[in-house]
Parts: C-alpha cells; sequence; structure tokens
C-alpha cells in the first residue's frame, strides 16, 4: 500500500506540475547572433588570419528581433551594438529579414548582399530533425535539444521549448514542435540565443515580408551568386553556404 501511495504521489505530482505550465502562441524574441570570426578566418585562410588576427576581434555580435503569433513570423535586424567594425563575411547575412508562412511553407526572404539586394521567394527549407533527451534553461523556458540536417550534409543543433507553440527560429529555421530559443551552425561558426522573450502586447502588425530587391526563388539566387564566387575556390563556397541560410 505504501509504495502504490508513493507512486500515485509521483503521478499527481506529475501531472499537477504540466497543469501549470503555460503555453503562448504570440511573442517577440532578441536573439544574440555571436559569429567566431577568429575561427572563421584560419579556417578560410590560415595565412590570412595569421595577418589580420591582431586587428580582429576574435567574436562578432549582433542582435535581431523575431516576431511571430503561429503562423506567421518576421525575422530581422535589432538594436545596434555600437561596433561599426565589420569584416566581409559578417556582412553576409548581417541584414536578412525574414518573412515565414507556416500554414503555406513559404518565405520571403530579404539579402542584401554587397551592393545586391535579392528578394528570394521559394518554399521552407528542409530539415531532417533528430530531437534528443538533452534539456537546458534558456531566457527563462525549459529547452529540448534537437539535431538537424541542411542541404544533406550541414548540421544544425537547436533548443526548443514546447511552451512557445510555434515551429519557427532564426533565420528561417523551422520544423520543431515548438519555438526555438538557441541554435548553433558549426560549419558557419555562429550561434543564435534568445535574451529576452515577450509574450504578451507583441506587435503583430509588423508581421510584414519586406518588397524590395530583385526577386527570384532560390535556385536562381545561388546561380546568382555561384556566378560570381565560382572562380573564389574554399572562399566562394563559405560564401554560398552563408547566403543559403
Amino acid at each position: 500500500m505504501k509504495q502504490c501511495f508513493l507512486i500515485l504521489t509521483f503521478y499527481f505530482l506529475i501531472f499537477a506540475a504540466r497543469a501549470q505550465t503555460q503555453f503562448f502562441s504570440t511573442v517577440k524574441i532578441e536573439f544574440e547572433k555571436t559569429i567566431a570570426q577568429h575561427a572563421m578566418m584560419k579556417e578560410l585562410s590560415p595565412e590570412w588570419f595569421e595577418m589580420a588576427k591582431d586587428h580582429t576581434p576574435a567574436t562578432s555580435i549582433s542582435y535581431f528581433d523575431f516576431i511571430s503569433d503561429s503562423s506567421h513570423s518576421i525575422y530581422k535586424p535589432g538594436r545596434e551594438t555600437g561596433n561599426t567594425q565589420r569584416n566581409w563575411f559578417t556582412e553576409l547575412g548581417g541584414k536578412n529579414v525574414v518573412f515565414t508562412d507556416y500554414e503555406k511553407n513559404s518565405s520571403i526572404t530579404q539579402k542584401p548582399v554587397y551592393e545586391e539586394t535579392f528578394l528570394v521567394q521559394d518554399s521552407l527549407l528542409k530539415i531532417k530533425w533528430k530531437i534528443t533527451g538533452d534539456t537546458r534553461t534558456i531566457a527563462g523556458f525549459q529547452c529540448r535539444k534537437a539535431v538537424g540536417i541542411l542541404f544533406d550534409t550541414v548540421a544544425v543543433f537547436a533548443f526548443y521549448s514546447e511552451e512557445l507553440m510555434i515551429p519557427g527560429g532564426p533565420e528561417g529555421i523551422h520544423g520543431l514542435p515548438g519555438m526555438i530559443l538557441g541554435m548553433g551552425i558549426p560549419r558557419l561558426h555562429a550561434t543564435w540565443f534568445a535574451t529576452k522573450v515577450q509574450v504578451v502586447n507583441v506587435p503583430l502588425a509588423t508581421i510584414n515580408p519586406a518588397t524590395k530587391g530583385k526577386k527570384m526563388d532560390r535556385k536562381q539566387f545561388l546561380s546568382e551568386l555561384y556566378k560570381v564566387m565560382k572562380n573564389w575556390d574554399a572562399w566562394g563556397k563559405k560564401l554560398l553556404l552563408i547566403t543559403q541560410i
């Protein structure tokens, strides 16, 4: 009887904890994006790294805002850091504006690439996810870890919260049963982590796609870039990967 009582008490506590969990379908999140610049430079060119490392910060930090309801989201540059130093690879993806329609499985992404601005309209990225048992707390929310594969070879890890009922994340990464609050792409030496999460008075009226830029789909966009970068060897391949995400 005592053992039975303990088991019933245990399950009661679990159900009570779940009953107290709150779920939200609107959110505004500030993401801090960090690029390990020295690691990126060393990978691309050890000689260049040795020449530039003393004049370049080891990391580059920038901020983005993510605003969403359960069907649409906008991801765009956020507050300025006051750091005016930029490298050619931190500028790529540094000002992306990503509008996502989860119900239509589509996105409209404004991508400034040096002197050009592209408006890429296509279906959402295909990502193969595997959910793990690892957990961590990010911005006050309990998150579960998942590992995904982009473009068949690019690994991405993500921590998502089921309390935030939005299947999205930074840079159009999506497809998990909750909002991605932490993410990393080792091939890009980049991470994104939520620093602030707002679930009330969310400015949903600002969820609108960008309209300026040369319109094309993802395949046409990559073809345009390939023409420019095909002779850049490892640099060009890395640039193509950075601009796809």
